[in-house]
């Protein structure tokens, strides 16, 4: 009953960023469901009073793609920079993290990882009809009766800043893809954390550069070793940017630790 209202609300107000922020009334409803009249009207009450009848009150913001390849005017019908060993493809998802993070997830959730507000964009094949649907949503939006749940973009962002949030969107894994590295990716974090403290402290980073590239290979295998959603054919994730960023330079132990930190707690 909970998640089929929570449904219904987005279907009736498509501010998804106030829902998301007024929907933790509802987690009282799977504990006592004696509340429930009392938690609806009051998320009914907030959502009235703030008088929300649009996408949101922040305007779409836009996405730095210079660094990114140059494409035609003519909208393609296929993701340019799918190919992981293409040279463009981590730079396609770092500029389309960016893209998502400021644009999407306010509706579509942290990592692409929707709440069930709006669709889980990582369940979109990674294939021509996958693009297809995304394409033309992208362009033209999404209104329900009348009412925009989605802007179109077309007019906002560049063909370049498309495809680089679908490349983002579709490496991510899938659901609990880390579950069974899990106690072993905590322990790396907390080793990390202490090597930032030791570098920190003056020790020599070199020093530490077997058991960083230890490290490095194992999370690097971690991350090989999951599937995306999307069937998209390798993954991005927090555990590969903590294997990047793990460089053995003195900035790189208390940087990997964090993006471990990040990812873990986005699993939760």
């Amino acid at each position: 009953m909970v998640e089929l209202n929570k449904l219904l609300l987005f279907n009736l107000w498509p501010n998804c960023e106030l829902l998301s922020e007024n929907l933790s009334v509802f987690k009282t409803l799977e504990k006592s469901p004696t509340s429930y009249v009392w938690s609806l009207s009051v998320l009914l009450s907030v959502l009235y009073f703030s008088d929300v009848f649009s996408h949101g009150d922040v305007a779409p913001q836009a996405v730095d793609t210079s660094h990114l390849p140059e494409l035609d005017e003519e909208w393609l019908d296929q993701n340019p920079w799918r190919d992981p060993q293409g040279d463009t493809w981590q730079l396609a998802i770092n500029v389309g993290a960016s893209g998502y993070n400021q644009n999407c997830a306010r509706c579509h959730g942290l990592e692409a990882v929707s709440g069930g507000l709006a669709p889980d964009l990582r369940l979109l094949s990674a294939d021509l009809d996958g693009d297809e649907w995304y394409v033309e949503r992208f362009r033209n939006g999404a209104t329900q009766n009348g009412v925009t749940k989605m802007p179109a973009f077309e007019d906002i962002l560049n063909q370049q800043a498309a495809w680089a949030i679908r490349t983002y969107v579709e490496t991510r894994p899938e659901d609990e893809a880390f579950k069974d590295h899990n106690t072993r990716l905590i322990e790396i974090r907390d080793s990390l954390k202490a090597m930032a403290k030791v570098v920190a402290n003056g020790s020599i980073p070199e020093e530490l550069s077997i058991e960083a590239e230890n490290m490095q290979k194992e999370l690097t295998d971690f991350n090989g070793s999951v599937k995306t959603a999307s069937g998209a054919p390798n993954v991005e994730s927090a555990v590969s940017r903590a294997a990047i960023a793990l460089d053995g330079t003195a900035e790189s132990f208390a940087k990997a630790a964090e993006l471990l930190s990040i990812g873990l707690s986005a699993a939760k």
